[in-house]
This record gives structure tokens, sequence and C-alpha cells, in this order.
């Protein structure tokens, strides 16, 4: 599962911007990646926010994956 690939902060900044990079060399034209939040208390949360972002950008990643294919 591509959520997997999003384990931290840098990786996921590391990731997107490979993606970004593909297709702007192929012409095609993705959603922006979601946004880092910027409420988390540090804690560890069961359910924190980093989790739902880390979420997203397995759902982002598997899109533009899908796109860049179509290319």
């Amino acid at each position: 599962m591509s959520r997997d690939l999003f384990t931290d902060r840098d990786t996921a900044r590391a990731l997107f911007s490979h993606m970004q990079q593909r297709a702007q060399a192929l012409g095609v034209q993705l959603p922006p990646p979601p946004e880092e939040p910027t409420t988390c208390c540090g804690r560890g949360c069961n359910g924190c926010v980093w989790d739902g972002f880390y979420d997203a950008a397995g759902y982002w990643w598997e899109e533009a994956t899908w796109r860049l294919e179509d290319a």
C-alpha cells in the first residue's frame, strides 16, 4: 500500500517532489499534494493529524501514479 511509503515529513516532501518532477517532464498536471498538518501536539495521540496526512499522501501518490501511467 502506498501509505507505507510515507513515514515522516522529509520522506513525504521528497516523494512529492519526485512525483511532481516526473509529471512536469511528461507534461502531466497533478493536483497539489496534501498540506502538512499544523496542529500536532507531539504527544503521539491515537489518530494523530500526521496519520491522516500520511493516509492522504498515500492516496495522492496513487492518484499521481495513475495519471502518470496514462501519460
